[in-house]
């Protein structure tokens, strides 16, 4: 079975759990002294890293409700007062979206490509890595260890292996693929598919 087709018939649900679940633990010890901090996303500091992934849900829940198509349902992420609250919410918000999805069904993702819906089976895996490597993003900010465990590391990286490297840089949602070095562990495989480089510090 390729990776294509294992991702359209795996229900990534309970993976995406896990990943939120991740990503919250990382955003749980951010201080606020840290939100101004640059990040590994260039075009971020760590508080408009937070600001972009409750966008993210809440582009993702518009989604399964058939209004993806909107991009300002995938910009209008407001971190308020209490950016761990907001954090928290935006993902409630997309895990129960998810729940109630079938997942052949059709899901448009302006923020991924233009055109065609994707099955939602590969939509949630989408959001899942999303989740996974922005967990490291704001753990290599704030000097905070990131462990993914190696049933979501596995899964990741089935899925950034078919993330395309032909339209990649400013302004697109991942960085180009960075060489990795002799001997690369997992977990910084996973950051070089997707345009990070481990060493990383700020």
């Amino acid at each position: 079975m390729d990776v294509l087709t294992e991702l359209l018939t795996t229900d990534f649900r309970p993976l995406d759990r896990k990943a939120a679940d991740l990503y919250l633990s990382a955003v749980a010890q951010v201080k606020p002294d840290a939100l101004a901090l640059p990040t590994p996303c260039p075009d971020w500091t760590l508080h408009g890293l937070l600001r972009h992934q409750v966008s993210q849900d809440q582009g993702f829940a518009a989604a399964v409700r058939g209004d993806g198509g909107r991009l300002a349902n995938w910009h209008g992420g407001d971190l308020g007062d209490d950016p761990y609250a907001a954090a928290k919410a935006s993902l409630d918000l997309v895990t129960e979206a998810f729940a109630s999805v079938p997942l052949d069904t059709g899901l448009v993702l302006p923020e991924i490509r233009d055109g065609g819906p994707f099955p939602a089976a590969l939509a949630i895996s989408f959001h899942s890595v999303d989740l996974v490597v922005h967990a490291w993003d704001v753990a290599a900010t704030i000097g905070a260890p990131w462990e993914p465990g190696d049933e979501l590391l596995t899964a990741s990286l089935k899925v950034a292996a078919i993330v395309p490297t032909d339209d990649r840089g400013p302004g697109t949602a991942f960085a180009p693929v960075v060489p990795p070095a002799d001997g690369t562990s997992p977990k910084d495989r996973l950051l070089t598919l997707l345009g990070r480089s481990p060493s990383w510090n700020r």
